[in-house]
């Protein structure tokens, strides 16, 4: 243990993964200042540089730029009243209402530490749970990773923004497009009308990329221009009168970086789920309920620090299992296979200097975050008014040449405009996209493991309900599939006439 802590030291002390960190965290702090811009774009637009980089530099690149991008989509929320990621929306109108105040420095400097401390909080949840659970999982067969596979699918549908049929509309195409190209068990061609590029099946880099960065150009393009109202703030002054706020509100800290970080490890779950949970919480509790949505300063306090705290959660089912914590450990987990490191519980035993300098990414990605806030919110007036007619071509030459660069090859270009087109009109009807990409990414762990399961029992479905840790998921997932009934079955319940005495 010691000497894989001194490797990860050594690797972390690269002035090559410094240089990374500092420009992933200004990439980071730049996407989530822009309305309308995501973590999840920002991520999908640096893969294909982390081609070119070693594994650790890459996953370091990913950790420091999605926190920063996490908090910054708090700066425009308080200013413009527009949250600049999804997970920032719970708190816009309080935070908004704050700055109109004139207390817009006190928000964003709450933000910032609030940020730091939930991200610290997840990461050390992280290091603990990451390890234990990986014990547990050693032992895990096809059919455990087989429910897994099924439970984050499930809870994906679950817990998404939208309606449960659109989330598994979504879900079932992700599947799809998991089925396309040589078939895992018989190697027989599904889906490929012939052509030979389609034999690999729909490259998950170049689809990934069209679902986030395309979809987001065509939607910004297709949107009238908008001119922002911004709420002046001094930089000098942010962290005046924070540590007081954060005294106060000391135990709601706890309990939301408690809750984002169970959030986080919830497979399909994410920051967006977590804020909004931390929120509802937090005003279930309050002594002011009333107060919340008019400016109140707890709500910013307690869903700011979950859905830092979630991010380091997502990575625990992503490294322990192979299974994605949200749309961006998908993305992580491709990444992963690509440098040639498969997640699971080995990695606990075969990579443990990589997983100490990740660990060690984290806490250092959020400690750098009061800096590079300090800095995000005074650059924050002048980032707001870069104009679309330049930052939208600067995008799409980013994921054209993202989507070429992988394998050299016009036609995955082709597919990333295609995936573009989907993720588009998918959100233009209010289906998300997240899902279509953590269906990419575990159907083919799903059918795999079924599979062999199905090989090894000769079609014995009963075997799937023969070990311990099996009948717990497989319990656990079909209740999971049985949700959408539960209100009716309420319903029923409350209809039923009482005995006659």
């Amino acid at each position: 243990m010691t000497a894989s802590l001194w490797t990860a030291l050594g690797m972390l002390a690269d002035p090559t993964v410094w240089g990374v960190i500092v420009l992933a965290s200004v990439y980071g702090l730049f996407v989530g200042a822009m309305p309308g811009l995501t973590a999840t774009m920002a991520t999908a637009l640096l893969v294909p540089f982390t081609f070119f980089m070693e594994p650790f530099t890459g996953l370091a690149a990913i950790v420091t730029m999605e926190a920063m991008a996490i908090f910054a989509g708090d700066i425009p929320a308080a200013l413009v009243r527009i949250p600049g990621t999804p997970s920032s929306a719970a708190y816009t109108e309080d935070s908004y209402q704050l700055a109109k105040k004139g207390q817009a420095e006190l928000v964003l400097g709450v933000d910032v530490i609030c940020s730091a401390i939930g991200g610290i909080m997840g990461a050390v949840a992280l290091m603990i749970a990451a390890s234990a659970l990986a014990e547990v999982a050693i032992h895990f067969t096809s059919f455990e990773y087989f429910w897994l596979g099924a439970l984050g699918l499930s809870a994906t549908t679950m817990v998404s923004s939208a309606s449960i049929a659109k989330g598994g509309l979504a879900v079932l195409f992700g599947l799809f497009l998991s089925t396309v190209g040589l078939d895992i068990t018989l190697g027989y061609p599904r889906f490929t009308f012939g052509s030979t590029e389609m034999l690999n099946g729909v490259n998950f880099i170049p689809a990934m990329i069209g679902l986030f960065g395309i979809s987001e150009v065509i939607r910004n393009v297709t949107s009238p221009l908008r001119t922002f109202e911004i709420t002046r703030v001094n930089h000098r002054q942010i962290f005046r009168g924070v540590w007081g706020v954060v005294s106060k509100y000391r135990w709601n800290i706890l309990r939301s970086g408690g809750i984002g970080t169970f959030i986080g490890i919830l497979p399909g779950a994410g920051a967006d789920v977590a804020a909004w949970l931390a929120y509802g919480v937090s005003k279930r509790f309050s002594k002011t309920p009333e107060e919340f949505g008019k400016g109140h300063m707890e709500p910013v306090v307690d869903a700011g620090t979950a859905n830092n705290a979630c991010l380091a959660g997502d990575w625990v089912p992503a490294l322990v299992f192979g299974i994605p914590g949200d749309a961006i450990t998908a993305i992580v987990i491709g990444v992963l296979f690509m440098k040639g490191v498969r997640p699971g519980p080995l990695i606990f035993e075969q990579q443990q200097p990589l997983l100490y300098a990740l660990y060690l990414t984290f806490i250092l990605a959020n400690v750098l975050m009061i800096p590079f806030g300090y800095v995000a919110v005074w650059a924050s007036a002048k980032t707001l008014k870069v104009s679309r007619s330049i930052l939208l071509p600067g995008i799409l030459i980013f994921c054209i040449v993202g989507a070429f660069a992988i394998n050299n090859s016009f036609f995955d270009v082709g597919v990333m405009l295609a995936m573009g087109i989907v993720g588009y009109l998918f959100e233009a009807n209010g289906i998300p996209v997240a899902p279509v990409v953590l269906g990419l990414v575990l159907g083919p762990i799903v059918e795999q493991n079924f599979m062999v399961s199905m090989i090894k029992t000769r079609w014995d479905l009963t075997q799937f309900f023969t070990r311990p840790a099996s009948i717990i998921l497989g319990v656990f997932t079909i209740l999971t599939w049985l949700a959408p009934v539960y209100p009716w079955l309420f319903r029923l319940a409350r209809q039923r006439p009482s005995p006659s005495r």
